[in-house]
């Protein structure tokens, strides 16, 4: 016998039924009418092709076949109930194993010093972590991914968490030994280093902009690195001046390891996103997972 979606709905009317024992009784717990009632049992009967109800002005009360059936069906139902609600459980708990992968400079300076409030917030969670800044099939095996950059087309959902600054740095030892540059242009004169563009295979192309303009400069550079940690070691260190997202070198900054330089021209803002494959709402756990990093990201 083929699965009938009306055949589930008519053991509802049916346990409904019984439990009241009248159509008009049922009708007011189901919110239907008494005809609709009638009708549904019908087509219950005719469904499982034995009369189900014995019928009389004042009450209606189940046959032998009834209440056979009945008695099949009840535990059945209970199932079903017990499943929605353990499902329904299961969207407002966060618990299980959550897989993610995070664009690394992001994991090493905003997410990983936070890892252990995130853990201890949701006792019942584990999470399954890696780091990479690539893009193709970065969501083979996870439930969430974090990437700077626009989002690209795709059927994923992306999530804006927040837009980060573009600042350009460098370390006090190099300025001392190079002179700080006053204005964009004077940065062809300067050592760079640049961070390979993990789409493009490329350098990211230097832009200054302030009050709508923007500036591109073509620097030099003897160094070409894909870790945005080890560019930013490097420039600590003074092999040159670098472009950096602001986001994760506040205490570098404060520690006064390095200096901002062309101030006037950081009005570049960088966007980081989250992604999630599905366009349902997302499981309990990524939702939890997507609030928190947005909660720590305001304040990086």
């Amino acid at each position: 016998m083929s699965f009938d979606t009306r055949l589930l709905a008519g053991v509802g009317v049916l346990a409904a039924v019984s439990e009241a024992g009248n159509f008009a009784r049922a009708a007011e717990m189901l919110g239907l009418t008494p005809s609709g009632v009638s009708r549904a049992v019908a087509r219950l009967e005719a469904r499982v092709g034995v009369r189900l109800f014995d019928r009389n002005p004042r009450e209606v009360s189940l046959t032998e076949e009834g209440r056979r059936f009945h008695a099949q069906v009840m535990p059945l139902l209970a199932g079903l109930e017990e499943a929605a609600a353990e499902a329904a459980g299961a969207a407002a708990l966060v618990r299980g194993r959550l897989r993610v992968s995070v664009d690394p400079w992001f994991a090493r300076t905003v997410l990983a010093p936070e890892l252990q409030r995130f853990l201890a917030r949701y006792p019942a969670l584990s999470v399954d972590f890696s780091t990479s800044n690539y893009r193709e099939e970065m969501m083979a095996g996870v439930d969430v991914a974090v990437r700077f950059g626009p989002p690209d087309a795709s059927s994923l959902i992306a999530r804006k968490l927040l837009d980060t600054p573009v600042l350009t740095v460098a370390a006090p030892a190099y300025l001392e030994r190079h002179g700080e540059p006053r204005s964009p242009h004077d940065l062809v004169h300067h050592e760079a280093l640049l961070f390979r563009d993990p789409q493009t295979g490329l350098p990211f192309a230097w832009e200054f902009h302030r009050g709508g303009k923007a500036v591109e400069v073509k620097v030099s550079s003897r160094l070409v690195l894909d870790d945005p940690s080890v560019a930013v070691s490097a420039c600590v260190a003074g092999q040159g001046i670098f472009q950096s997202l602001a986001l994760g070198l506040g205490p570098l900054l404060a520690r006064g390891e390095l200096v901002q330089i062309l101030p006037d021209w950081s009005e570049e803002l960088y966007p980081l996103y989250a992604y999630h494959p599905s366009r349902h709402l997302p499981p309990a756990k990524v939702r939890a997972f997507l609030d928190f990093i947005q909660e720590i990201a305001a304040r990086g």
